[in-house]
């Protein structure tokens, strides 16, 4: 099973590849490199050697919500458990930090659906969620699935 570990500084211009890569392909929004830089600290990689093979983010957006965002994975990496695990490890993060909700835009239900989420109508969620809307080059034409993970309170 590959390790997940923190994002460094000098990851970014490979996440940033990864992340466009399939945004170019229209599965993905686009990440701006100055974007990730401000928000290193909410990624997570799986390496091979120095190589960023995928990579995945866990950004706050409340005091009790969180979403999981830029879940991306090399191709030639797909479908041997790189994207499960850094979920997992985004999914871990948030009741580490005591969120109860995290929440996703995805084009892959069905990948997030393994995880406990469920598919949720976009207003359900939070109108703080929106503020990165503004930017997105679909808005306010969104055709992501969003979807919702309560997790269990720990203790």
């Amino acid at each position: 099973m590959p390790s997940v570990e923190k994002a460094r500084i000098s990851d970014v211009t490979q996440i940033h590849q990864i992340i466009n890569a399939f945004a170019a392909k229209g599965v993905m929004l686009p990440r701006p490199l100055s974007e990730l830089y401000e928000n290193i600290r909410d990624y997570v990689v799986v390496r091979a050697g120095e190589q960023v093979t995928g990579c995945a983010a866990l950004h706050v957006s409340w005091d009790d919500t969180a979403e999981v965002r830029s879940v991306a994975v090399v191709d030639e990496k797909q479908r041997q458990g790189v994207g499960s695990v850094l979920v997992k490890a985004c999914l871990d993060e948030a009741k580490e930090l005591g969120i109860a909700t995290v929440f996703c835009l995805t084009y892959q239900p069905e990948f997030f659906e393994r995880f406990r989420f469920s598919q949720v109508d976009k207003m359900e969620l939070p109108r703080k969620v929106w503020t990165e809307c503004y930017h997105c080059p679909k808005f306010p034409n969104c055709d992501e699935v969003a979807m919702v993970c309560r997790l269990e309170k720990e203790g």
